[in-house]
């Protein structure tokens, strides 16, 4: 049986982070996450984009316009902190469906680095401490499947 993997090896990989703004003092660590893990991987700064929208609800139509483009891989950051209405569940839902119908659509893999949380120490133990950093585990789910994506299409 043939099996197909990726490594996780960033080199010669072009990938955009989108991030939101909304909640900077949490999505900010997430970029750094995203950056370490790309440079760790052997990526080249000058191979990285980022780009800055509003909120976490923006992040789709950025991403689908970069997956359009000539990138490997886009990376979605942002944090939800749930508030006392539903509006963090309606985005989280909204913002994760659309990635997964871009990925579809575009066949570029574009992950969902958008830290949901209930409150705010869970989304502070998200973006790099306890619980490590989304940015940093999105960007490795990044460079993965860019590279089985790159062995699926050959």
């Amino acid at each position: 049986m043939k099996e197909i993997t990726g490594e996780l090896s960033a080199t010669g990989l072009k990938v955009a982070i989108v991030v939101s703004r909304f909640n900077s003092f949490l999505t900010e660590q997430l970029v750094k996450g995203a950056e370490d893990a790309f440079l760790r991987m052997g990526g080249a700064e000058k191979d990285l984009a980022l780009v800055r929208v509003p909120g976490a609800y923006e992040l789709p139509i950025a991403a689908a316009t970069l997956a359009a483009k000539k990138f490997d891989a886009v990376v979605c950051l942002g944090a939800v902190v749930q508030g006392a209405t539903a509006h963090a569940d309606l985005i989280n839902q909204a913002t994760a469906k659309a990635f997964s119908e871009i990925s579809i659509a575009t066949r570029v893999p574009v992950l969902d680095g958008v830290v949901a949380a209930e409150n705010l120490e869970q989304a502070v133990e998200r973006c790099g401490t306890k619980q490590g950093n989304k940015g940093f585990s999105a960007m490795q789910s990044a460079i993965e499947m860019a590279n089985v994506m790159k062995k699926l299409k050959n």
